[in-house]
């Protein structure tokens, strides 16, 4: 089963989510999990990937919160074990759009659940709310 990282990044009660340039909806800052690579590096690379060299976080405050099965958004099939950590602290710095991320958004419920990925609509969001980490 293929591994996957999420990271949740909050601020003003609002979560960051970005918009992958191929992909029609927002998703958790976060990806693959490569060979040999432990779950928290990997979220710690996919943060540094997505986000950009202008962003600075401390690696000691990511916080692994929740683990679930669920089948990938991007081909509707593959099966994958999603690993979410919370991030503990305050992003610093500035986010950088690359090649591969089109869009940044601080995302509230007021947002709707339309321009979310499947993980974020199902699993995180509804997390984010019943722990009141976002409005």
């Amino acid at each position: 089963m293929m591994k996957v990282v999420g990271t949740m990044f909050f601020k003003d009660n609002k979560l960051l989510i970005d918009k992958p340039r191929k992909r029609p909806t927002f998703q958790m800052i976060g990806g693959k999990v490569e060979n040999g690579e432990s779950v928290l590096d990997a979220a710690i690379r996919e943060c540094h990937e997505e986000l950009g060299n202008k962003v600075v976080f401390d690696n000691k405050l990511f916080e692994l919160v929740m683990e679930f099965d669920e089948i990938a958004t991007s081909d509707g099939k593959t099966p994958i074990h999603f690993y979410v950590f919370k991030y503990n602290g305050e992003l610093q710095g500035e986010l950088s759009t690359s090649e591969e991320i089109e869009e940044f958004k601080w995302y509230t419920s007021t947002d709707g659940k339309d321009i979310l990925s499947n993980t974020l609509k199902n699993e995180v969001v509804p997390y984010c709310l019943k722990n009141n980490l976002i409005i």
